[in-house]
């Protein structure tokens, strides 16, 4: 028999993947599937019956099942899956892309006095009740892609407390939901005469380190026996926890960002926040500590139409350079450009920005007569756009004296050494943490949260990963550099003048 493993499944946006780690919490194994969402009847949607196909074809891939000694499963947070109580789902699952509950989200801000973002579970809840949906009265249950499939496979219909977080506000000991935000909602939907009460079909709330249920004969089944029958699982959490336990970012004072497709940092809280901002989520760590999350839709996905036209530029002159080894070169030419880009302007948005308060989005590229336009500047104030945004956001958290002694960078705006970090560095003026492990992403860090569960008595979270996870691990680490962080400051000043140019871009074109 092999060594003992723990298990992290992630069903992202794009992919599904499984992940094991082995006593010294290195990756050891892995195996994924590739999916997307389909946009049907008004509605952004995933098929229940491609989870388990494609959850299937993931642990297919891993190897040595028969040692896994405990397991998670975590999904993209948010959205909204309604059953009734036979677990029969009542409409398609509305996934967290979704923008339909505008009039619920801001009810229920102004009613808490807590942001309520479109994605969050409570607001497609309550847009459902609005809307006067016949499926309303027949909820008997409400839960996440993650606590579905954890309920599915543990017949136990809870989630950890971060998932939770992205469903309703938490309490402030971080260890059930709000219970007077909950009363003012049944408050407010008791003239309807529903037949239920809020409390009766959320799911429960646990904590990072506690047993969550075993895998059943009947989800072994589900499975077609790919997993045995009694494994332990950690509770299902969200991309967002996940991502914190990947990076060594559960502390307070401590964030991350992830940077791909699109963008968002967390960064934990000492305490709560003074002031509400619908440009800011609250949400939790896995053991229900604050966290600020700043998220964006847009982030790499212009830089890559550039570098597709910078290719088939080249090839023009019958070169055929490598796509790796071309973004890796624009990335480094971008350190010969002017701080500030030289008055070169980029707005990379191909989709709405809900911190910038656009709904729709139009990619430019502005410059003045006299601006600077060399290759540098160009690619520079490419890369600054890729954070502008989320620098936008984390003003407001700076405004609000939060403090940030380290963030931790992944995904694809870090793969070049040096440079997105020592951007993101001078954007969030706080010192900037790449590590080699944070490349497996959520799934590792689910691996992790089962291993805490299965390792971690007696000591917090925050010990467990510091002292016995990453101690060892190999980084960088970039300080935020004066003359970046002033001329990012000069950027970001023009950026926010630009907004009112995409504005109009937004409206004619």
């Amino acid at each position: 028999m092999s060594e003992k493993l723990c298990l992290g499944v992630e069903f992202g946006s794009t992919r599904i993947k499984a992940v094991t780690v082995d006593g010294a919490f290195r990756p050891v194994s892995s195996g994924d599937y590739t999916w997307a969402s389909s946009y049907e009847n008004g509605v952004w949607t995933y098929s229940l019956d491609e989870v388990w196909a494609g959850l299937k074809k993931a642990l297919s891939g891993v190897q040595d099942r028969e040692s896994i000694a405990a397991m998670g499963v975590s999904a993209m947070m948010h959205g909204y899956l309604a059953f009734d109580e036979n677990w029969e789902l009542l409409v398609p699952f509305r996934t967290w892309q979704n923008t339909i509950t505008g009039p619920a989200a801001a009810e229920l801000t102004a009613l808490f006095g807590f942001n309520i973002p479109q994605r969050w579970s409570i607001a497609h809840l309550y847009q459902a009740v609005l809307n006067g949906e016949e499926h309303v009265f027949r909820i008997r249950h409400i839960t996440t892609l993650a606590g579905y499939v954890h309920y599915m496979l543990t017949g136990v219909n809870a989630v950890g407390v971060g998932e939770a977080s992205g469903m309703f506000p938490i309490a402030a000991d971080g260890k059930a939901y709000d219970a007077g935000m909950m009363a003012k909602f049944d408050a407010l939907v008791a003239p309807r005469a529903l037949p239920w009460k809020l409390s009766d079909v959320l799911p429960g709330v646990m904590q990072a380190g506690e047993n969550a249920g075993s895998l059943t004969e009947k989800g072994a089944a589900l499975l077609d026996g790919l997993l045995p029958a009694g494994i332990p699982f950690a509770p299902p959490e969200g991309d967002a926890g996940t991502g914190m336990t990947a990076t060594n970012a559960v502390a307070p004072r401590t964030g991350n960002v992830s940077a791909g497709t699109s963008i968002f940092s967390m960064v934990v809280l000492e305490k709560p926040l003074a002031h509400v901002h619908e440009e800011i989520d609250v949400v939790t760590t896995p053991t229900g500590k604050p966290v600020a999350m700043v998220h964006c839709n847009n982030c790499t996905n212009d830089t890559n139409a550039w570098v597709g036209v910078l290719k088939e530029t080249a090839e023009l002159f019958g070169a055929s350079p490598d796509t790796g080894a071309l973004y890796t070169k624009l990335y480094e030419k971008s350190l010969e450009g002017e701080p500030d880009c030289g008055g070169v302007l980029v707005c990379n948005y191909l989709a709405g920005e809900g911190v910038t308060h656009m709904d729709a989005g139009r990619p430019l590229v502005v410059r003045t007569p006299d601006a600077k336009f060399t290759l540098a500047n160009f690619f520079r104030a490419q890369l600054y756009a890729t954070m502008s945004t989320l620098k936008i956001g984390m003003d407001i958290l700076a405004s609000e004296h939060v403090a940030i002694d380290s963030l931790t960078g992944h995904g694809g705006l870090f793969k070049t050494p040096v440079v997105g970090q020592k951007y993101m560095a001078a954007a969030c003026n706080a010192p900037v943490t790449c590590m080699e492990t944070a490349g497996e992403g959520g799934p590792y860090g689910m691996a992790l949260l089962a291993a805490f569960m299965l390792n971690g008595s007696g000591e917090s979270l925050e010990q467990f990963l510091s002292a016995r996870v990453f101690a060892g691990a190999k980084g960088t680490t970039l300080a935020p550099d004066k003359a970046d962080v002033d001329g990012f400051n000069a950027y970001i000043g023009r950026y926010k003048a630009l907004l009112a140019v995409e504005k109009t871009a937004v409206e004619t074109l």
